[in-house]
């Protein structure tokens, strides 16, 4: 590689712009097209600008697939920013391990997994999950009943979540599929009323996630009794179904927008100039913006684009994240990140009702038992 030319960084950037993903998948987007933009109006990486390459995966994975091969071997393209959905990264990851790529995942996802070709910066099970168990068997009572999307994500953490939920009892469990409408959660809202649960836990994910909440408002449901409770229900899904509907349910996430911290207030600022004053940011608006500057900064200390130099570099370091100092933890290149529960208000955003006193240390195969870290 010629470390003097002037010539732009290129990266890959697959994230859905259209179909049932693409409400929470725009938002990654924009993450990561904002962290660009700042560095490249800061002059670039050592005098170099970075220029994205993207393409529309449309929320098929086949694409994904498709993309993703073309961009290592037809745009000569290294690190990828991309996928939200864990099928997606699925089937990436094999292409970016066997053309020895990097890809940057922003999401949340079911943990159990490690590639020495991924970094992770979205939340593992014992960030969130354990963080919302904890709370919703203190707070709220303990029979819970489980709806997913029906694909690898939902089904395996609804597994974790039967581990995590000790004394707690499973009365119901559904599936729908992705491209669920409003009439495909009518049998299981009869379910529901009959067997009368304490929480419903969702992992539905995309446009289905608006439908959900829209036949649970439907049903006359009432969240201040029987909440639904989400680790994937962002203030993107919370506008899309509308914030009345949306308003006292809860979610667990490293990032919500109400974080008080001058830090998130200039981020969230900069967010709304560049994408419009009414568009919230989101947990994974938030992970696909740190992980840019993540590597950047790499990638100005390396001025190579090889996984193999600036992997290393990325492994152990720190960035004041919008949420608070985060790290990408050496030992499994997932990042350490922040625990929050927070409660969704008539104004579209969550109202924090816990958080962790520091970034947990991420423990993608929960190895270690016992509560999670002690909130404020």
């Amino acid at each position: 590689m010629n470390n003097a030319t002037t010539e732009p960084w290129r990266v890959g950037v697959l994230f859905s712009q259209t179909g049932h993903m693409s409400v929470i998948e725009e938002t990654q987007l924009r993450g990561t097209l904002l962290a660009i933009d700042e560095i490249n109006c800061a002059g670039g990486v050592n005098g170099r600008e970075l220029m994205p390459i993207i393409y529309d995966p449309a929320s098929d994975n086949t694409l994904f697939r498709l993309y993703a091969k073309k961009l290592m071997t037809e745009d000569d393209i290294s690190s990828i920013f991309g996928c939200y959905t864990s099928s997606s990264r699925k089937v990436v990851l094999p292409i970016v391990e066997r053309l020895n790529g990097l890809l940057w995942y922003p999401t949340l996802y079911e943990g159990f997994e490690y590639s020495p070709n991924v970094i992770y910066t979205g939340s593992a099970p014992n960030q969130n999950g354990l963080a919302l168990c904890e709370y919703l068997v203190s707070n709220l009572g303990r029979r819970f009943y489980f709806i997913g999307s029906d694909y690898i994500y939902p089904r395996e953490t609804n597994r974790i979540m039967r581990e995590l939920l000790r004394g707690a009892e499973v009365i119901g469990e559904s599936y729908v599929s992705l491209r669920a409408q409003r009439k495909d959660f009518l049998p299981i809202i009869r379910d529901i009323q009959r067997t009368r649960p304490d929480v419903i836990f969702s992992t539905v994910v995309g446009d289905s996630t608006v439908h959900l909440y829209q036949s649970y408002a439907d049903a006359g449901f009432d969240p201040k009794t029987l909440p639904i409770a989400s680790l994937t229900t962002t203030e993107a899904e919370i506008r899309a179904m509308g914030f009345d509907v949306g308003e006292g349910h809860i979610t667990a996430a490293s990032y919500f927008q109400n974080i008080d911290s001058a830090s998130n207030a200039s981020f969230v600022s900069r967010f709304k100039r560049r994408f419009g004053s009414d568009e919230p940011t989101n947990m994974c608006v938030e992970a696909a913006y740190f992980q840019v500057h993540f590597f950047a900064r790499a990638l100005a200390m390396t001025n190579s684009m090889e996984t193999n130099q600036l992997r290393p570099v990325v492994l152990g370091s720190e960035f004041e994240a919008p949420q608070g100092k985060v790290a990408i933890n050496a030992s499994c290149s997932h990042a350490d990140l922040w625990s929050c529960i927070g409660r969704a208000n008539r104004a579209g955003q969550f109202d924090i009702v816990a958080r962790s006193k520091a970034a947990v240390a991420a423990d993608p195969y929960l190895t270690c038992s016992g509560r999670n870290a002690h909130f404020l």
